[in-house]
This record gives C-alpha cells, structure tokens and sequence, in this order.
C-alpha cells in the first residue's frame, strides 16, 4: 500500500497485488455465511427462556436500552454483515406477524445454521440439506397441530387468556408482577376485541408511562389518558357527565394566508383592534358553550387572552393534544373531531362520565383521565416504574402479551411451552426420517437436533445440566408418549409443563419454525458475495 498525490494536492492510496486479491467463493461463502448467521444466534441465546439474562444497549448518542426481547436487541444492534441483516429481518417480521418469540426463532434459525455446517463438511450439497429442512419443517408444523389443545374462553372465563399471557411474562424483567399485568392485558383486548369476527385491533389500547410509583401501581384505565392538564390552573380538575368539543381550529383570530402588514398611529385604532380580536374570542367560546360543550380538547394552543375568556366563560379546556391521542378521545367518546367553530354541532360532541385531572407524587406532573367514554373499546394501560428504563421495558412485555392475547382470539389452538414442543417435535421429525431414502434424510435428522438445541439453550439458563436434562425430558416423553413435559426452568419440581400452567400460541410456535427455515434455506443458497469494489 503506498499513499500518493494528485495534481491538486489531494492523497490517494494505491493497494498493490488487488489483481491476486479473490473474493468469496463456493463452500468458503457458505461457511462465512453461516459465521455470521452464528453469531447473531449466539448473542440472542443467553437470553432466552424465562431466567435468560438481559443484554444492555448503547445507542450512538449514549442512551441505554435493558432488554431481553430478541426483536429489541437485533432492532437496535449496529450491523454491518449483510447475513446478519437478514436474521435482524427475521425477527422483525416474527415481531410484525406475531408479536411474542422473537429470541427462540432467532436461536432456532443459528441452530439449522450450525447444523448445515456440519452436513457440508460431509460434503451435502447445500441444495440437499435446504430441501431436507423443508421437508422436516412441514413434518414439525403438521405435529405440532396433531399435539395442540383447544382452549375455551370467554368475557366471563378469561382464565385460559392469563396463563398464556404469564408464560410470555415469565421470561422480562417484570416477571414479579407477571399476575396482575397479565390481567391487565387480557381486560384490554377483551374490551376492543370483536370476537365474532375474531379480530383485535391493537390501536384501541394506548400504552403509556410515568417514572414514579412502583410496579404494582400499573393499572387499565377504561378510556383514555391524556399527558396533559387544564391550560389554566383555576379552571375544575373534575367534570362530571362531560360533553367534549374536540377541536383541530386553534382559540386565535384568523390569519391571512397573503403577506400583510397593519399600521397603527393611534390610540382609538388600537383599540379597535383589540375590540375585534376579543369579538373573535367570544364568537369562538359562544359557540362551543351554544351546542353544550362543558369540555374543550383542542390540537391548537390558544394565547392568555382566550385563556382568561374559557376561565371567566366557565368553560374548562386543554391545549397541545396530539393528532393520535384526539383520534382515541374521538373514538372513545363517540365524537368527532372538528376542523372549524362553524361546523360545531351537539351531535359532534363526545361524551364520557367523569374526565378528571390527576397528580402524582411530590412533583407537578399531571395528567387527565377520561373515564367511563360513551363507546368503551379504546383503553389506556398506565405504566408505572422507578425509571425510564423500567417502563420502556415494562412497555415491550405488555406489548407482547397484548400480541399473545390477539393470537388467543385469532386461533385458540395452544402448545405447551418450556421446550415441550419443541422435544416432541424433534422426536415426530428424527422417525420420519427413516421414511426418505436419499441424501435429504440427513438434513432431516439434521433439524430434529436444531430442534432439541433450543431445549439445550433454556437448560443452560436455568443452570441445569442441559444434556442430562434433556435426555431425562426426551426419554419421558417416548416412555409416557406425552408431548407436555418439558424444561423445569423454575425449579417447580415437575416437568408437565401442562401442571406448571406453561402454554405458548400454536401459530406462534409454527410461525418461528417456518420463518427460521425459510431464512436458512436462503443463506444455504448464497455461494458468491459480491460487493461493489470487486469490478
């Protein structure tokens, strides 16, 4: 390598020999490929299961994330290998798709890697192995509808909803009040679900959060919660049966949209003006109190002028809401929202039976509550915590119980968690592969031992020894032909993970088998990497 200049002065570097320089070729890619698959895999694995540990993120301007959601991890991860780009992908588009098990189908797709490795050092062709996990992949999913259960629920039974929600629990940081938070996210889809066409929609349920308070002071608010107060602080901190004018027209005169330019020279003229602006407010507030408004939300700020008006007009109101958190309160109240004061009508009144202000601790943080709304399917689920780290975290597992619980409703099929189906799996998959005479019989076998090593993963983080506890769990399960026993990651003393009350959704677990398939066979397919700099 030599440093050189150009007639400008500029430096350039020559690399001598680039003609002898090759890139990646053949069985070499592959191998790199599946380094890199690898390594992604192996950051993921410790954190699986519930005693998986967490990972600590630091985001290039310093903020720090604590978390053990696979989706999180790989989300803010800064990679450069275009392989590990498509196992940052997969469990995206497992996070999309189904909400919850984002680590195990990372872990799953470094397993079928590791093992392809060692069946293209037999010399399999990577064709062979790629349509052998394909094969072994529908042998596992089709098991896993014969080994599923049922489960009933119902608005008055929603027992079966919380068990499945505290296993996905289990495995964060908020594991202590997995109970009560499991509840609380169950009542949430219950309320906006529509369990006739069997669809949730998730926007109805605002997830928010305040530093102060503990754990166990997370509660489900039916209605909406606003990070705002009264725009001034002598107006009622609590209305009763409020009629809400939800408003996108700012509380201030109108404003040409051509330049212009206003000359004063005298008192009276000033005056005038200041006539007319107040006219303009009491025209603003006249209408809102005509069509029977007790309560202003508005996108706009007004100015102290209209401040002072809404306070003297006996007319409570609150300034700066959002555009998302309007569409809420309209839809929660059974309201509309209002682009101009001319368009106010009673019927576009929202209605809700108590809106009050609240606040906490020592500090003037406040926030409005709009409770008991007219049309009940949107909630809030308010989030308490001692830092911001711990209600972002607290954030992440609700939302994955939410996502478990819209999976419930979608399909009820469930599978018993703790390795369970994956070991019954594994075991379905190493007998068929007697059934396949050709070389894909080994890639088959192959994925029954990609299988097992997720098991091996949630024994090596409950500090168990994970090939005696394995075996003890895989030999059971032949003996007693019984799909449910699994890891006793918590030490409970039994190994039916149907006793310990472990269930995860059945299109989850197909979900990751799937995906984690599709992904490996199309990193097995890839045997040259061209970059731009190789023409």
């Amino acid at each position: 390598m030599a440093l050189a200049f150009d007639e400008y002065g500029r430096p350039f570097i020559i690399l001598k020999e680039q003609e002898q320089k090759t890139r990646l070729r053949g069985i070499e890619a592959q191998k790199a490929n599946i380094s890199a698959g690898k390594a992604v895999a192996r950051i993921l694995r410790t954190s699986l299961g519930p005693k998986g540990m967490d990972k600590m993120l630091q985001s290039p301007d310093g903020d720090v994330t604590i978390t053990n959601d696979g989706a999180t991890i790989l989300e803010q991860m800064d990679v450069d290998n275009q392989i590990a780009k498509l196992m940052v992908e997969l469990s995206r588009s497992q996070d999309y798709e189904i909400g919850d098990g984002t680590t195990g189908v990372v872990v799953m797709a470094g397993a079928l890697l590791e093992q392809a490795e060692r069946l293209l050092e037999r010399g399999i062709h990577p064709i062979r192995i790629a349509e052998g996990y394909e094969m072994a992949s529908r042998i596992a999913v089709e098991h896993l509808d014969h080994i599923a259960q049922k489960f009933d629920f119902g608005p008055t039974n929603i027992e079966p909803l919380v068990q499945t929600c505290m296993t996905t629990l289990s495995s964060k940081i908020v594991n202590r009040c997995k109970r009560p938070l499991a509840e609380i996210a169950v009542k949430a889809v219950l309320s906006v679900a529509d369990l006739e066409r069997k669809d949730v929609n998730l926007d109805l349920i605002k997830v928010e959060g305040k530093v102060g308070g503990k754990l166990e002071d997370t509660e489900l608010v039916y209605g909406i919660t606003v990070d705002k107060d009264m725009s001034h602080p002598q107006m009622p901190k609590k209305i009763d049966d409020a009629k809400i004018a939800i408003l996108t027209c700012p509380f201030e005169p109108p404003k040409p949209k051509t330049k212009h330019k206003v000359d004063i020279d005298t008192v009276e003229k000033f005056q005038t003006l200041r006539q007319q602006e107040q006219k303009y407010f009491d025209d603003m507030v006249q209408k809102c109190k005509d069509v029977g408004a007790t309560l202003v939300i508005c996108q706009w700020g007004f100015d102290d002028e209209a401040n002072h008006l809404l306070m003297h007009r006996n007319l409570p109101a609150v300034r700066w809401v959002g555009g998302v958190e309007l569409e809420l309160i309209a839809i929660a109240t059974g309201g509309r929202i209002v682009p101009r004061f001319q368009e106010l009508t009673p019927e576009k009144l929202g209605r809700a039976g108590l809106v009050r202000e609240k606040s906490f601790g020592t500090t003037k943080d406040k926030m409005l509550y709009i409770e008991h709304c007219a049309n009940s399917r949107a909630v809030t689920i308010f989030i308490r915590g001692g830092n911001k780290m711990m209600i972002e975290e607290t954030k992440r597992s609700i939302h994955d119980a939410l996502c478990v619980a819209r999976n419930l409703i979608r399909n009820n099929s469930i599978v018993y968690g703790g390795g369970s189906a994956e070991i019954s799996c594994s075991i379905a998959v190493e007998a068929a592969a007697d059934k396949y005479p050709g070389v894909e019989q080994y890639a088959i076998r192959a994925f029954a031992d990609a299988l097992d090593s997720v098991s091996i993963a949630l024994a090596e983080n409950s500090g168990l020894q994970p090939i005696e506890t394995l075996s003890a769990v895989k030999s059971q399960q032949i003996k007693e032909n019984n799909p449910h026993f699994g890891i006793d990651c918590n030490d409970v003393g039994t190994n039916d993970m149907r006793e310990q009350n472990v269930f995860e959704t059945l299109i989850g677990k197909q979900q990751q088998i799937l995906l984690a398939t599709q992904v490996v066979k199309m990193i097995l397919k890839i045997d040259d990497v061209i970059s731009p700099s190789d023409f």
